[in-house]
């Protein structure tokens, strides 16, 4: 029994935030936490991080299989690890020194009959299974909540399945494991020449079986935005058996058996492996900057560009406020960062007419900047200016917010996406109402912004940031306003027309949302689905749907926040 040995194989990370263990902030990221800090009234200090020591963790009310015993950890580093994901409640309660329900043990499995022989057990010892690929969700799709009537929770890590398998250069497709993150994969590819390309900003930190599961999106802003859009086949371990679909470029042959599987967040098996749509990397690029002073012209450009047919592989229009948020504005100005990229040929005559467009519109954009982008020697120009500067906060922005949860903050973002012509009605109404639910929550002023992420002829991705603190500067307290800032926000983007999420998953914080959103009869047929694949009611019990037959302890939604 490993109860005393960590088995994870990877870098150590961060129980209590984002990222890895001994990550450090710079200078000048100390400086845009202190801006982010003084915009919402709070100043930065120092305060003691978690530590595993000031822990204290119920014993494991469970022992796995003796044939199987070598690949469990019930350390409490691997359980603090496994206690949930990187929503603002997760990263809170680690602050608090009091996690959501922790897993008893966890699962390291060498191999797919292990996860195979460790279902068979967990479905005759009655232990709900939890799959876990990195563990950077941030709505509860990873916490053991799931209630009462189980004898205990595992958390299934997949970090050993993380290969490449195989790889048919001719269809330029590969066959990956689902426990590859996302720089094992690439790292793997690149020496074929390769690449999948599906950068979403957990990218570091996150697996292909997880993308698969929860449906992520990717850095593309049109055309490929989602893992959907690069899956050709998958393999799905359930309780009930193995499911394999069938390789095919397309199939009209009924209901598509992946794209049951995409989306399925754990609630019916373990993704193990998937074949997907690789390509090779760009070696042509464009990319621009672009001013706007009025944010709704600038939200008509961006339909302009998304109703092109000129697929701009970056077409990410942040509102004023939220290019102070990203450290790349000063609040006055809306920026829109535009970029091409191609394997193939030269994007000069794509990026002349998007920027007749943006003309058309009233941007404005630094044209020696967008042609030294295009040149060779200019490879480099979509790594500088202000789209360098947003993509370098887009990937470290996950790190700023850390120190901010401990100093009782509330820096939360959620996403959504809505048809164009109801877009600027819903932008307002949204802001109006999440706004209204921050300053009852904590009596403060708020401030809300919104960038779109991912752009489609017929609408918009927003995607919005707020941020606000309490007046006793207390994580408790905030998380106790948090949770009734994001009940607002659930409400507030359905009632106006919106999905729950566009590309952060259901888990359980957005269930209520979904509930609304999604047809009752279709979730009647899910939980047909479920009961088929998971007859024991044993897969990440909560999320999507209920267990079939049995209580799982839901009293409402973000259960186990408070």
């Amino acid at each position: 029994m490993n109860a005393n040995a960590t088995l994870s194989r990877r870098p150590a990370r961060r129980f209590w935030g984002w990222g890895l263990a001994d990550a450090s902030l710079d200078a000048r990221e100390q400086a845009i936490v202190r801006a982010m800090l003084w915009s919402v009234g709070a100043t930065f200090e120092e305060r003691p991080v978690p530590q595993v020591g000031d822990f204290s963790l119920p014993a494991p009310r469970v022992e796995p299989p003796p044939s199987l015993a070598t690949q469990f950890s019930a350390t409490p580093l691997d359980r603090l690890n496994h206690s949930g994901g990187k929503s603002y409640a997760d990263l809170a309660r680690m602050w608090m020194r009091t996690p959501p329900a922790t897993p008893d043990w966890i699962a390291f499995p060498e191999d797919e009959q292990a996860i195979v022989d460790i279902l068979d057990w967990a479905q005759s010892a009655n232990v709900a299974v939890i799959p876990y690929g990195g563990g950077s969700s941030v709505c509860g799709g990873v916490e053991a909540a799931v209630g009462t009537g189980y004898a205990g929770v595992v958390s299934l890590d997949l970090e050993r399945l993380n290969r490449v398998l195989e790889v048919d250069p001719v269809s330029r497709a590969a066959r990956i494991q689902g426990g590859a993150l996302g720089p094992e994969l690439a790292a793997q590819l690149k020496p074929r020449g390769l690449t999948l390309r599906h950068f979403p900003q957990s990218f570091e930190f996150s697996s292909l079986g997880g993308w698969i599961a929860t449906r992520a999106g990717g850095h593309y802003a049109t055309l490929h935005t989602h893992i959907d859009d690069f899956v050709e086949c998958t393999r799905l371990v359930t309780p009930a058996g193995t499911m394999q679909t069938r390789r095919l470029p397309g199939s009209g042959a009924g209901p598509a058996p992946d794209r049951l599987v995409i989306g399925s967040e754990g609630t019916l098996g373990v993704i193990t492996e998937a074949w997907v749509r690789v390509q090779a990397p760009p070696r042509f690029r464009a990319s621009a900057s672009v001013q706007f002073d009025d944010f709704m012209a600038a939200v008509r450009c961006v339909r302009a560009l998304a109703q092109s047919g000129l697929n701009p592989s970056n077409c990410r229009l942040l509102d004023p406020l939220e290019t102070v948020f990203s450290g790349v504005g000063d609040g006055r100005t809306a920026i829109l960062v535009l970029a091409f990229e191609s394997d193939d040929h030269p994007l000069q005559a794509w990026m002349a007419r998007a920027l007749e467009l943006v003309g058309d519109h009233g941007g404005r954009f630094d044209a020696d900047a967008v042609a030294r982008s295009m040149s060779a020697e200019g490879a480099g120009e979509h790594r500088s200016g202000a789209a360098g500067a947003w993509r370098d906060a887009f990937l470290r922005m996950p790190y700023w917010r850390d120190p901010a949860v401990g100093l009782g903050v509330i820096m939360d973002t959620f996403e959504t996406a809505i048809t164009w012509d109801r877009f600027e009605q819903f932008y307002a109404a949204v802001k109006a109402d999440v706004a209204q639910a921050m300053q009852r929550a904590t009596g403060l002023d708020a401030r809300v912004s919104c960038r779109f992420t991912h752009l489609y002829p017929d609408g918009p991705a927003p995607y919005f940031t707020l941020a606000t603190r309490v007046p006793d500067g207390k994580v408790a307290s905030a998380l106790a306003a948090w949770r009734e800032i994001k009940l607002a926000a659930n409400a507030a983007v359905v009632a106006h027309g919106g999905t729950i999420t566009h590309h952060h998953a259901v888990g359980r914080d957005h269930r209520d949302g979904y509930e609304r959103e999604v047809d009752g009869l279709f979730r009647q047929m899910l939980s047909a689905a479920k009961r088929v694949a998971d007859p024991r009611g044993i897969m990440n019990p909560g999320v999507l749907v209920d267990a079939a037959d049995r209580p799982v302890g839901r009293t409402g939604v973000l259960a186990g926040v408070d």
